[in-house]
């Protein structure tokens, strides 16, 4: 919702918006760009007398502000379908969709699409470091004739309180990159096949001119397409010569395949197999709009990552506190692997928030230990009690498995104090969560720089 406000101020646009417990890296974004935030959702707003309200997910039914707007009979529409009216209507849209990585991948596809001069629009869930703002425009809207290009990280998640579809129906993309799908938010879906009907909703959509770049390792997707397909599909990350493949070298360079032909080396330094599956899903994707992949693969060697996705907030007392937006079992496992190819032997501890609704069900607590064994400490928090943050079973419990090296607290100033006096120079504290974690990156820094001074 962040970004899509860019998109309406920079579309000419009066924009204000109400959110509660707004942090960065989008509150900073947002004010930077001189859109006004408003604490809370107070009636009050409705003396503002917008032409339209723009509803947001997490708003539902009972909220005050929303209850005003539907008793005085005032305009309103979800954020999916104002951007899918008025922005998309006339873009090549190229959608990223998936359960892990669509931020990332999305970054990667508008990154080399900018650096091949082509200027795209793009809106995603994060801040990428190559442009430092999460969305903008781009080309201008036209007749259609120019294709102007506009990437977009595509949500499974519903899309308001009054429409139960998934966001990405609304976008009505060209090209779609399908990266995997596990079974997640848990709070609206009831199993992996309610999640597969909403992906083969978003494969209708696709044109007979478009085309579907689709992860070859995952059965879920391979499930979705059998439903029926109408368009293009290219598969990647299989391990025989079909489709995109890759082969990774001894340091983080990877080479580039497509059906067992040579496309070139990408040279950077992210890390993990995950990152390599998104740049090859992103290399394809931008070859459907035009981009030789000799061309994406030089690009992406100039690729800077995404804020909050293994971004260093700080170093302290020779202790790295990285931060990293990981919140579901298989994205803290290739999260931490991902940290340990690249730190050796060196210490990791993970400081896990499981804050995403469907860890606050408990739907993946039993899959978390397992998701951590290659750290060497765990340090995890949940508040306890009835609040909206309080995680409902015990974190301590799911940690078990871990042995000794596991702790659970509900008090974060107790964790901070556990995490300094256990680390040492040397170690890497990895953060992770898909929230502000009460600040807890530069409460950490903070104490480790004490620390280094008693």
């Amino acid at each position: 919702m962040g970004g899509l406000a860019v998109l309406a101020k920079e579309a000419g646009h009066k924009v204000t918006g109400c959110d509660a417990n707004v942090y960065p890296p989008m509150s900073t974004q947002l004010r930077a760009q001189g859109i006004e935030l408003i604490e809370g959702f107070d009636p009050a707003q409705l003396d503002l007398q917008p032409d339209l309200f723009v509803i947001g997910n997490v708003v539902s039914r009972g909220n005050p502000l929303m209850e005003a707007i539907l008793n005085r009979g005032l305009p309103y529409v979800s954020g999916p379908q104002w951007i899918g009216e008025h922005i998309l209507h006339y873009k090549w849209v190229l959608a990223v969709a998936g359960t892990h990585g669509k931020t990332t991948t999305a970054s990667m596809l508008a990154w080399i699409l900018q650096d091949a001069g082509y200027q795209p629009g793009f809106l995603i869930g994060g801040v990428p470091m190559n442009f430092g703002i999460s969305a903008r425009l781009g080309g201008a809207v036209g007749d259609g004739s120019d294709a102007p290009f506009f990437v977009i990280e595509a949500d499974e998640y519903d899309t308001a309180f009054f429409d139960k579809r998934s966001k990405f129906v609304h976008y009505r993309p060209r090209t779609v990159i399908l990266n995997n799908l596990e079974y997640d938010h848990a709070d609206i879906f009831p199993d992996l096949a309610a999640i597969e009907t909403q992906f083969h909703h978003l494969v209708r959509t696709v044109p007979s001119i478009g085309r579907l770049v689709v992860n070859g390792r995952e059965a879920s997707l391979k499930r979705v397409i059998q439903r029926g397909c109408w368009s293009e599909t290219e598969w990647f990350g299989a391990t025989d010569d079909s489709g995109w493949s890759m082969q990774a070298h001894a340091d983080d360079r990877f080479d580039v395949l497509f059906h067992g032909a040579l496309q070139g080396t990408v040279h950077w330094s992210l890390s993990g197999e995950h990152n390599r599956l998104n740049a090859v899903a992103a290399i394809a994707a931008a070859r459907h709009a035009g981009v030789p992949p000799a061309q994406a693969i030089a690009s992406l060697s100039r690729f800077e990552n995404v804020r909050r996705r293994m971004e260093t907030r700080g170093v302290a007392n020779g202790v790295a506190v990285i931060d990293d937006f990981a919140h579901h079992p298989t994205a803290i496992t290739t999260t931490v692997a991902g940290l340990r190819s690249k730190v050796g032997a060196a210490r990791i501890l993970a400081v896990l928030e499981p804050r995403s609704n469907t860890m606050k069900l408990g739907t993946m607590k039993e899959a978390l230990a397992a998701s951590l064994t290659q750290a060497d400490l765990v340090f995890g928090y949940g508040a306890k009690g009835s609040g909206k943050e309080a995680l409902g079973w015990d974190l301590a419990a799911a940690l078990a498995p871990l042995g000794d090296k596991a702790q659970a607290f509900d008090e974060l100033g107790a964790l901070v104090a556990a995490v300094v006096t256990a680390a040492r120079p040397g170690d890497t504290v990895l953060v992770m969560s898909n929230g502000g974690f009460g600040g807890v990156h530069q409460k950490l820094l903070d104490a480790l720089q004490a620390a280094a001074q008693n």
